[in-house]
């Protein structure tokens, strides 16, 4: 008696486990040119509320949106923006001088860019939407160069969460040739 109440309470626990969870990252163009060049600053970023968790977020209909349980971001979505926007400015600047906020010096510093990051998620009609405002700072006199608003959408290749979060990877890749023909 005692081994079939070990066997069901393993069998029960068993079919309760959760199943694994994946993880994805936003992946940047390329990569960043090594050396020196013009100092660029990515950050602060601020996320719209929906979008700060660990979960991806995905747009079921036009009012309502989903959280995916099981598929998650490999660490802080904030710094996974800063750190694939930083990579492709430095790409498409062609400098490897390119720093994620907070950084030491200002006066290490061309450009400071920050994000305001309102809309980066897909939806049941195939596409992942992006809305980023977006501003440009001269350093060190903090003067603003330029602010704007980068809206877009692109078409996922297929379906599925990997899908989705390489299209959201190439609407910021959209985003950094926005900004650096700004910065150019």
């Amino acid at each position: 008696m005692k081994r079939l109440l070990i066997l069901l309470t393993a069998l029960v626990l068993g079919g309760c486990a959760q199943p694994g969870k994946s993880y994805y990252v936003l992946t940047s163009g390329g990569p960043v040119p090594t050396g020196g060049g013009t100092g660029i600053g990515v950050g602060p970023v601020s996320l719209a509320e929906y979008l700060d968790r660990p979960n991806l977020v995905t747009q079921e209909t036009a009012n309502q949106l989903g959280v995916a349980e099981d598929h998650r971001w490999a660490g802080d979505l904030t710094e996974n923006i800063t750190r694939v926007t930083a990579a492709d400015l430095g790409r498409l600047l062609n400098t490897g001088n390119v720093r994620s906020y907070p950084w030491q010096k200002d006066s290490e510093i061309r450009y400071q860019v920050t994000l305001d990051v309102r809309q980066l998620h897909s939806g049941a009609d195939g596409y992942a939407v992006c809305e980023i405002g977006w501003r440009a700072y001269s350093l060190p006199e903090r003067t603003l160069k330029a602010s704007k608003t980068f809206s877009d959408r692109e078409a996922l290749e297929s379906d599925g969460y990997d899908a989705s979060v390489a299209a959201q990877s190439r609407l910021l890749q959209r985003l950094s040739e926005s900004i650096a023909a700004s910065l150019r």
